[in-house]
């Protein structure tokens, strides 16, 4: 008897021990990588009272929290410079718990769905261009690049923890890393020589509607929000409102973040689009009010050229593409890559292209010029400025083209309406005349059936592969000139 008492007096001592001891979420972990020279956030869960202490290696500071009634505590430390000599933490609350392999440099979160979540190794069926390249040189990035993915998890309540670790990249663990988010983090570090932290918190198939919070979805949109309800309106999980944004999203809210890369659409494609951008533009404050950063850049990749409903020459994608534009012009400190020219004419199919280099190294180029002084790096697609028609032939001017066009010939991807709403395909070229003034730079647009044209459109369907590009051959913008409905 006195022996049972001994035993269960000793599990129990073990137990309030094992409560006692601080408990760290799964993004505080060996070989996270901190956002460098800034005030970063660590935090975790206690015995309720309980005194957490943090000591660093880098510096003599301290930083003390006290456990709330809920068990939670938060405190900051002050990081240092970037560089690849490994740091830790040490937590202690009576009882020391370390996290080591720590480097200090930038890191960016990579949002959205499968596009942005597809890995070096591809989809079946949907491969990755460059992944055997990737995988062979992988060595060269260990300790350079490390990345955590979140699994996608539904959940009717914002969670605060979720099972993921920190990777550092290398042969053995490449091709499960987000291929976008890698060629993105290997152009930053090429160009930085600093060590550069990717968080994946995506999931494939997901709407704009699946990350935003309860409260905006019960405000502005029908979407259900009782679990019976949701399930019973959207047989596919990955539809779902709200729920990926809890389970998903909300883990990483606390960690300091340099930015966010957001690639998704194609889901909210034959959905009415009209309300996206302003849809976008609110995720965006509401994921930069909680990571608690102010305007925290926001760059959206452009969904590619997919048969989406009504087949290649539908405009349902069209669309959703102007709405992504618009939204990129809304949210503060955002820009937007163009993925026009990122297909391959036998693709059409292939909602996951094979082509995510160009997509990461865009993503980095944007990065590099508005947020680590790059000025030189030309990163923005050119896009429609204005229209001017006379006689037959309408005259195109765009921005931000650096001086110039990519071609002058065999431009494809134009087309031209009249009066009748009815869309031709169009002849176009490079167009100056003489003199100094720069608006005299344009591209004519033609078509044999259109005498009195009213509208262009460049590239304004599901499925359609322009090759025309600014002087820094980054593609134009699909756009339109008209208002007109869609049908």
């Amino acid at each position: 008897m006195k022996r049972k008492n001994i035993l269960l007096l000793l599990l129990c001592t073990a137990a309030v021990t094992m409560q006692a001891k601080v408990r760290l979420p799964h993004l505080i972990a060996d070989n996270m990588i901190v956002q460098h020279d800034t005030d970063v956030r660590l935090w975790g869960w206690d015995k309720p009272g309980s005194k957490i202490k943090a000591t660093v290696s880098w510096s003599s500071q301290t930083a003390t929290a006290t456990a709330a009634k809920d068990g939670t505590w938060q405190l900051t430390v002050r990081t240092p410079q970037a560089g690849y000599t490994p740091l830790s933490v040490t937590f202690d609350d009576g009882e020391k718990t370390t996290v080591s392999g720590i480097l200090s440099g930038e890191v960016w979160v990579c949002a959205g769905q499968s596009n942005m979540e597809i890995p070096v190794k591809g989809f079946p069926n949907c491969p990755v261009e460059g992944s055997q390249e990737i995988v062979a040189t992988a060595a060269k990035w260990k300790n350079k690049i490390h990345y955590c993915k979140v699994p996608s998890v539904m959940s009717m309540k914002p969670l605060d923890d979720a099972q993921c670790w920190w990777k550092p990249t290398d042969i053995s663990t490449v091709m499960e890393q987000s291929a976008v988010g890698f060629f993105f983090a290997r152009m930053l570090n090429q160009a930085l020589d600093v060590p550069v932290g990717l968080i994946e918190a995506n999931k494939g198939g997901s709407r704009v509607e699946s990350w935003l919070s309860r409260d905006y979805l019960k405000a502005h949109t029908d979407e259900p929000l009782d679990s019976q309800a949701i399930v019973k309106k959207y047989s596919w999980d990955y539809h779902r409102p709200l729920l990926w944004g809890n389970g998903t999203f909300h883990p990483i809210l606390n960690y300091t973040v340099k930015g966010i890369l957001y690639y998704q659409g194609c889901s909210n494609v034959d959905y009415p689009s009209g309300d996206y951008a302003n849809r976008l533009a609110e995720l965006a404050r509401e994921w930069r009010t909680a990571f608690g950063e102010g305007n925290i850049p926001f760059y959206i990749v452009q969904i590619a050229p997919f048969t989406y409903g009504g087949g290649k020459d539908g405009t349902v994608a069209a669309y959703l593409r102007e709405q992504q534009q618009k939204a990129s012009e809304i949210i503060p400190n955002s820009d937007i890559v163009c993925t026009n020219d990122c297909v391959y004419p036998w693709e059409s199919g292939q909602i996951h292209p094979t082509q995510k280099k160009p997509v990461g190294e865009r993503l980095a180029f944007i990065a590099l010029n508005h947020d680590y002084g790059f000025k030189d790096i030309r990163c923005e697609s050119a896009s429609f400025k204005s229209m001017e028609i006379k006689g037959d032939t309408c005259y195109i001017r765009l921005k931000n083209d650096y001086g110039g066009i990519s071609r002058f010939e065999d431009i494809e991807g134009f087309e031209v309406a009249g009066a009748d709403r009815v869309f031709h395909k169009a002849v176009a070229g490079h167009f100056w005349v003489p003199g100094n003034d720069p608006r005299n730079e344009s591209i004519f647009v033609t078509s044999s059936e259109v005498s009195k044209p009213v509208a262009v459109r460049y590239c304004f369907k599901n499925f359609q592969i322009g090759n025309l590009g600014n002087n820094a051959q980054l593609p134009v913008l699909p756009f339109r000139t008209d208002d007109w409905p869609m049908k």
